[in-house]
């Protein structure tokens, strides 16, 4: 059963999320190969306005979804690390592995200061320059150190490239005016690798790059990025985070970025563009035809001479914070749907774990925290006050929490089970 046909009331679907959040079972590998009790869970501090609601929630005698809510805020998810003073930031990542290390968790850092960041849109942010981020990236070292880490190395940092020319040859859409178009894309992949080396340089530490999902770039294209960035040296790349496609696809996705990484460097090296996707000879709306697109794969990496094994290809992890019931389409032609923007009727998917059954993801996620807003979204529409029509009001800022959008996702949860 896939997790679009599975929603269960929210008391059922979060009656295993303590066993699972305390690590009693499904607990991950952590870097060095041992077995740790679990992804870390986030300090309640964390959490103000959750707990806030949580409190409301008992004192109007709902205990019922108070509880639902607090277990959401006590499943792993990840710390996201964006603020712009190296100090902070080497204090808050070594608080939070240290905290992590005392329980026996793994804690996933999302690290996420590129400078021109989301193109400078509701994310926007970041380090001013290549100077200062890689200063970041080793005050962001230097709070991990020795203790076990999961880094998830700037989300949409190769999705959303500043002046980056694709393999058709064609100018991309982010153009920002105050970088150098010159050189704003190679700096892009500069700093990623630096970040890479500096980060894998120390001993127990996991990372992972951007690798989109299955509704946005294609195989070839996104796999020629990773290469560019340095996938070959971290651990492999991170799928769907912050957005709402299902599991099942990012695991058909992901394989195919995997096999098309070792095509395109030892089989064919540079035909990046020769790669089979989502797009051909699949269709992306049609799920049923994708078993075309796995053919392409099975006949020229899997039958290939000295075909790869599973450790031999990069490897993977899936966001599954928000896709229990996939992608949202909407009912009313907006001028601008923003469907991965504070999309309405999705529900929490798949809990956290790295027992997911394919032998190239490592871990099912929640790096997005669910009930965090994806930004003030408006739909396209002009003159409404910038209201989300909807949800009936202005969205809260990215990053901030949005209380209706956390009881949905929890009303429309996925089942707690792996694919």
């Amino acid at each position: 059963m896939t997790l679009a046909l599975a929603g269960v009331l929210a008391s059922t679907a979060f009656s295993a999320l303590p066993a699972v959040a305390q690590g009693q079972k499904g607990g991950p590998d952590s870097p060095d190969g041992t077995t740790a009790t679990g992804f870390y869970i986030p300090e309640k501090s964390h959490y103000h306005e959750a707990h806030r609601q949580i409190a409301d929630l008992r004192a109007s005698g709902d205990r019922a979804t108070a509880d639902s809510l607090g277990a959401l805020v006590s499943t792993p998810q990840a710390v996201w690390v964006t603020g712009s003073d190296p100090k902070a930031v080497t204090q808050q990542v070594r608080n939070t592995t240290h905290r992590a290390a005392g329980k026996g968790q793994v804690p996933v850092l999302a690290a996420y200061n590129l400078p021109f960041r989301d193109c400078s849109q509701y994310s926007a942010g970041g380090a001013t320059d290549v100077a200062g981020y890689k200063a970041w990236i080793d005050a962001l070292a230097a709070g991990i150190q020795d203790r076990a880490a999961m880094v998830i190395l700037e989300p949409d940092g190769l999705g959303i490239i500043p002046w980056y020319r694709g393999l058709d040859g064609a100018l991309e859409w982010c153009q920002p005016a105050e970088a150098d178009a010159a050189s704003a894309a190679a700096e892009r992949f500069e700093m990623l690798n630096y970040a890479v080396d500096r980060l894998k340089a120390l001993p127990d530490t996991k990372v992972y790059l951007d690798g989109t999902h299955s509704a946005w770039l294609g195989t070839g294209e996104i796999s020629s990025r990773l290469v560019k960035a340095g996938v070959q040296k971290a651990d492999g790349f991170f799928l769907n985070v912050s957005n709402y496609e299902l599991t099942e696809r990012q695991l058909k996705f992901g394989s195919w970025v995997s096999q098309c990484i070792h095509y395109a460097t030892e089989i064919d090296p540079g035909a990046y563009g020769s790669c089979a996707s989502q797009y051909y000879p699949a269709s992306p709306a049609d799920f049923s035809t994708w078993g075309l697109t796995d053919a392409w794969y099975a006949q020229h990496v899997a039958g290939a001479p000295n075909a790869p094994s599973s450790d031999e290809l990069a490897h993977f992890v899936i966001d599954t914070s928000r896709n229990g019931r996939g992608p949202w389409v909407p009912s009313v032609a907006y001028p601008d749907p923003q469907v991965w923007c504070n999309p309405p009727g999705r529900g929490l998917g798949y809990l956290p774990t790295s027992d997911t059954g394919n032998e190239l993801a490592d871990a099912f996620l929640w790096i997005k925290v669910p009930g965090e807003s994806d930004g003030e979204c408006n739909r396209g529409l002009t003159d409404n006050g910038g209201m989300d029509p909807e949800w009936g009001r202005v969205d809260p800022a990215a990053g901030a929490w949005f209380p209706e959008q956390a009881l949905d996702l929890i009303a429309n949860a996925g089942a707690p089970v792996r694919p």
